[in-house]
């Protein structure tokens, strides 16, 4: 699964062969959510609140650009890498 951005510990990744509604994963130890990208919710899964947070403004600085890479994705491209936390 390619590996988007990473910050603090957590990882932001795509998964090409995913479902939809188009998300992103993020991971951190033992924890990983699934996060719609229109609404921000969390799809699926669970994270720390403070490593929550953390992506939660993160996603709110680089929505744009996780929105173009989950369609490269979807498309066979290889995504872009976004700026970390």
């Amino acid at each position: 699964m390619p590996k988007i951005s990473e910050f603090f510990g957590i990882v932001i990744y795509l998964n090409p062969r995913d479902h939809l509604p188009p998300h992103f994963h993020a991971g951190y130890g033992e924890y990983d959510v699934a996060v719609d990208i229109e609404t921000g919710n969390i799809l699926a899964g669970s994270l720390p609140p403070r490593a929550w947070r953390m992506v939660q403004e993160w996603f709110d600085l680089h929505r744009n650009e996780v929105e173009e890479d989950w369609h490269r994705v979807r498309n066979g491209q290889q995504p872009f890498r976004i700026d970390p936390l």
